[in-house]
């Protein structure tokens, strides 16, 4: 039995025995209203957003992960203990059910985790491996617990619902901080190269010198020789 189950079920008794006194009643309406479940803090949990939904990832895949442990438990009580005009297969879909819609809720916390881890100026993804695993011990169970008990906790178990707002949150923020800081590390535009200055008249001709020597005198011409 989940800790509010027994809070409620102790609250009924009290009222069945008239352990409360009537006297008490007007007490009990000046007490401060409880929290909203969405703003509740899950016993054990992380104060964080990041841990947290690290937290809650590591909750649910635990959850996940004992579907084939318990099943054949679950079957048993749900076969021994029906509920008038109710049908077993009917029953039994619900934890079918459940698995996908929690497959869902792990892809939607794993995106906040990766946008957060990504978003960050320094390595957080040890501090989130630590929260998946206190998540994750919420279902080890030692040997004093029987199988119909962890069944029970089993069956009765759902995500919190602070973990999908807080996810969603953190990765809306995570996607906005990335974004700028990808746009502060791309670097500055270099200026355009200053255009190569252009002549506006033609450099002149390389000057010809009118003053030309005389031209070279001829090669002598040899005399043939003379006969003897």
């Amino acid at each position: 039995m989940t800790p509010f189950a027994f809070a409620l079920a102790l609250i009924f008794a009290q009222a069945a025995d008239g352990a409360a006194p009537a006297a008490e009643a007007p007490a009990a309406a000046e007490a401060p209203a409880a929290a909203p479940a969405e703003e509740a803090f899950p016993a054990g949990a992380p104060r964080e957003d990041y841990p947290f939904v690290a937290w809650c990832y590591g909750n649910l895949r635990g959850y996940l992960d004992m579907h084939d442990e318990v099943m054949p438990e679950v079957t048993r009580i749900e076969t021994t203990y029906r509920a008038p005009g109710r049908k077993l297969a009917d029953d039994m879909k619900v934890y079918a059910d459940m698995q996908k819609t929690g497959r869902t809720q792990l892809k939607t916390l794993q995106a906040a985790l990766t946008a957060a881890e990504k978003a960050s100026m320094r390595p957080i993804n040890r501090v989130g491996a630590e929260a998946v695993k206190r998540g994750q011990s919420i279902w080890v169970a030692g040997p004093e617990v029987s199988k119909a008990r962890k069944a029970q906790e089993w069956m009765s178990w759902t995500l919190p619902v602070r973990c999908e707002t807080t996810a969603a949150s953190l990765e809306k923020r995570s996607t906005l901080m990335g974004a700028s800081l990808r746009a502060n590390a791309e670097p500055e535009a270099a200026p355009a190269a200053a255009p190569a200055p252009t002549a506006e008249t033609p450099p002149p001709a390389p000057a010809t010198s009118s003053a030309e020597g005389p031209p070279a005198d001829p090669p002598a011409e040899t005399p043939p020789p003379t006969p003897n």
